[in-house]
């Protein structure tokens, strides 16, 4: 018994060591990521961004302490936002809170009745969504350091862009940002963000868009998962079960934070087709599982997915997706699917074909 005590404790002694080993093996690659995004990248963003080299070192995941700036420049800023104009709409979102207040929520639903996009961005709906915003990390809940931040960016944003207005999945996103980014810059990134053609589709609940990324997921699925593309069909599971969560948050409810980030970064680099690969990976990963699974099991896995899912896992198997169906991208599919649906809506209204 004592020898078998002692091998055990020199077991765990050696693993606690390979442990250690690679975490400073790991902190020491983040270190040297770090001097090159710094001193290499960052001061020539724009002439190397695209480099081999550089989508190499991208796709092992930007160190902590760039991320924010690389995610800035990546997401860019076509809507021209500057600080100044984000001051201006968290006065006006703070001024609306204050009208709230003062008048009731009775009466605010009453003056904002007419308006679907009002009604979503109600105060009450942002402060209930704040709430359940990585709850486990407190620091987005009442009290927490960061509650009054996440509260000023989607309030900004829901004044800012009424036409969408508050949906929820937001607060993970902007949480996410924040996190990452000083509070302006955090809000000019989540604007410009979910002003991208997917994500505005998603949120706006544009369900002819929706639908159009559904099917190409689909071409892509069949393509790379034939099996598991087949059980679904079989239990009538669409995509739409278990896409619509993980792009409206960026995976980042979906996901370990840490994980969810890491899938950020190459996002920023290769945009919505990563998001379609990523969910790829995920039921590659699974595959096996899941063919097991009758709908109801499959629904409650994907919706609340393993807690111990790892980068490594992940990451092996999206590199495994091929993004390429009969020799078309993504971009080529997507692009088909909807030269295909305006032929469609231009033979069934005669007035357009002159």
């Amino acid at each position: 018994m004592v020898a078998e005590a002692k091998k055990r404790e020199i077991k765990e002694a050696q693993r606690r060591k390979r442990i250690m080993k690679e975490r400073f093996k790991q902190e020491e690659s983040i270190a040297h990521a770090m001097i090159i995004w710094n001193t290499d990248i960052l001061p020539n963003w724009e002439t190397i961004r695209n480099t081999r080299k550089v989508r190499e070192l991208w796709w092992q995941g930007i160190p902590p302490s760039v991320r924010g700036k690389v995610w800035s420049l990546a997401v860019g800023n076509e809507l021209n936002i500057t600080h100044e104009l984000y001051e201006i709409f968290l006065s006006r979102a703070k001024e609306r809170w204050k009208n709230f207040n003062d008048v009731g929520s009775e009466n605010e639903t009453e003056e904002s009745g007419a308006s679907r996009a009002d009604r979503e961005a109600s105060l009450e709906l942002i402060k209930l969504d704040i709430s359940r915003t990585f709850p486990s990390l407190y620091i987005f809940q009442k009290g927490g350091p960061y509650h009054d931040l996440l509260h000023s960016v989607l309030g900004a944003y829901t004044c800012y862009r009424p036409d969408v207005g508050y949906v929820q999945g937001m607060s993970f996103v902007a949480a996410v940002l924040i996190l990452n980014l000083e509070e302006a810059d955090a809000f000019i990134a989540f604007a410009n963000l979910l002003n991208k053609p997917c994500q505005l589709a998603f949120f706006r609940v544009d369900h002819s868009m929706m639908l159009k990324y559904f099917a190409s997921f689909e071409v892509f699925f069949e393509e790379n998962l034939p099996k598991l593309s087949s059980h679904f069909m079989k239990n009538n599971l669409t995509p739409d079960i278990y896409l619509i969560d993980w792009i409206f948050t960026l995976y980042s409810k979906s996901l370990p934070l840490d994980l969810a980030c890491r899938v950020w970064d190459v996002f920023c680099r290769d945009g919505e087709e990563f998001l379609f690969r990523t969910a790829l990976g995920i039921l590659k990963l699974y595959e096996d599982i899941l063919v097991q699974m009758d709908f109801i099991h499959i629904a409650q896995f994907l919706t609340k997915l393993p807690e111990d899912i790892t980068s490594e896992k992940l990451f092996a198997c999206i590199t495994t997706v091929q993004m390429h169906s009969s020799n078309k991208k993504w971009t080529q599919v997507f692009a088909s699917l909807m030269k295909e649906n305006k032929e469609v809506e231009k033979n069934h209204c005669p007035a357009l074909k002159s």
